[in-house]
């Protein structure tokens, strides 16, 4: 039963993913997730007892996993420099990926205050993976830089999402623009 039940969760979850990254938060419905998996409406509510409740289980699950992902890039590259780098390219390389087309989506929308504060926690701990490399790059305020770098990244996103330039074109800007900053003190 525990095993069913957690399969259930899971296949709502990835119908939930499908359905942020395909239209946006407007998509991410109850009734839709029932016709995606095949369950009952008023089963859906078994599992979860809002939509706000699906999005702060998304960012529990997905957000560690793409955080990790970041991670992982900067810890493979040589530098401080090539850490900033690599922490701007993962971020925008995972766009495409459904987990993080979920998250932008998802950061996007209107939720409760709980959910907000998830994501914003989230953020927190990515923002907090450049915070030391920015200190040894000589930054006096190295968590204000990085906040400020995330606001590059987030801005890429965006235009990422948007199309109207190809995904490289648009990491190679923020790159740029990232390694100006950061190098510039």
């Amino acid at each position: 039963m525990a095993e069913h039940r957690s399969m259930q969760r899971a296949a709502l979850l990835d119908a939930a993913r499908s359905l942020l990254s395909e239209g946006g938060t407007e998509a991410l419905t109850f009734p839709a997730l029932a016709e995606r998996t095949g369950l009952a409406r008023s089963s859906v509510y078994e599992y979860f007892r809002s939509r706000a409740a699906v999005v702060e289980e998304l960012c529990e699950v997905d957000f560690p996993v793409w955080a990790a992902e970041v991670e992982a890039a900067m810890a493979a590259a040589q530098g401080p420099e090539a850490r900033v780098e690599a922490y701007v390219r993962r971020q925008l390389t995972l766009v495409g990926d459904r987990r993080h087309r979920a998250v932008v989506a998802i950061s996007a929308s209107e939720l409760d205050a709980g959910a907000r504060e998830k994501i914003r926690a989230a953020h927190g701990a990515l923002v907090a993976m450049i915070v030391d490399v920015l200190g040894e790059l000589g930054h006096t305020e190295p968590r204000l830089a990085a906040m400020m770098l995330q606001g590059v990244v987030d801005a890429a996103v965006r235009r990422i999402e948007l199309g109207a330039e190809a995904p490289e074109v648009v990491a190679d800007a923020a790159v740029r623009m990232a390694l100006r900053g950061v190098l510039g003190g």
